[in-house]
């Protein structure tokens, strides 16, 4: 037996995911302790600044090109989101660090109000206990919030005023494998929110926030605090942090090569170049790493 737990590789997998989250929230400026963070860090390696990484990968790079250099670091198809998640808008286009929140179907109902704690109702879920934690606190400029709904029936978790506050504070963008309702006016705002699905309904009464700064499973996909995130028409993706810097210099170079083709053919077209092939702006942001 006790050779057994020795090898267990359930808990050498907890002990991986353990000290790479720690490394992927210090980077993040997440809640851990010095110690911890110096313990957590890989053999050879010092922890990363996601903000600084991510600020790079909103130069120039599409989701695509990422996605082939994920590929390349053999993380082929791993931390690629269910396509059903998707921007409400064509046009949105955002990387930045994993602030992680998770929501749970509740199960109890909200009491009937009347007419004036109609306006009230979700202060009134609030006293229930119905947010056990806060997310401001972690909310950093750039950061991208992702939320798991842990199978919840339709709830628009994120609407006009809410998504709104989010932008207004320096959030580059939310994904979540929820809903989000209100859209006629967030995407006439332009909030940058990637959704599974519509919804109608307000968040009293059908889900608990129950963790942030967490890892999550997200449309599929593992992502921890600290973890950069990124979404465009075609999708959202993942990209640890443990390989961000890699994965940054392989998609420099293949959105450099992508823009020289396509700029070829827009001549041979005879057709007016545009921002999408100028390759030369890429290769001179990304000189360093070519």
């Amino acid at each position: 037996m006790s050779e057994m737990k020795q090898h267990d590789p359930s808990s050498s997998r907890r002990d991986f995911l353990k000290s790479t989250t720690l490394v992927a929230m210090a980077a993040g400026a997440g809640s851990v302790t010095p110690g911890q963070a110096a313990q957590a860090q890989p053999a050879g390696g010092s922890a990363k600044d996601p903000y600084a990484i991510a600020a790079r990968f909103n130069k120039f790079l599409r989701v695509t090109d990422v996605t082939d250099g994920l590929d390349a670091v053999g993380r082929a198809d791993l931390t690629l989101m269910d396509p059903a998640i998707r921007p409400l808008w064509m046009g949105m286009r955002f990387f930045g660090p994993a602030v992680t929140m998770r929501v749970v179907p509740t199960n109890r109902r909200m009491p009937v109000v009347s007419r004036k704690e109609a306006l009230e109702q979700h202060d009134i879920w609030g006293k229930m206990g119905g947010w056990h934690v806060e997310l401001e606190p972690h909310l950093k400029k750039g950061c991208v919030i992702v939320m798991a709904t842990s199978g919840a029936r339709e709830c628009g978790y994120w609407g006009s005023n809410n998504s709104l506050d989010m932008m207004s504070r320096g959030v580059a963008g939310i994904v979540t494998e929820g809903n989000c309702r209100d859209t006629d006016e967030v995407i006439m705002q332009k909030c940058n929110v990637a959704c599974r699905g519509i919804g109608r309904t307000i968040i009293p009464g059908r889900v608990e926030l129950i963790d942030v700064e967490t890892p999550i499973g997200c449309g599929g996909v593992m992502v921890r605090p600290g973890d950069i995130v990124g979404c465009d028409w075609d999708g959202c993706i993942v990209i640890p942090i443990e390989v961000a810097e890699e994965v940054l210099a392989i998609s420099a170079r293949i959105a450099v090569d992508d823009k020289k083709g396509r700029r070829r053919l827009y001549d041979r077209l005879g057709r007016k170049p545009d921002e999408t092939v100028d390759w030369e702006a890429t290769a001179e942001y990304f000189k360093d790493l070519l």
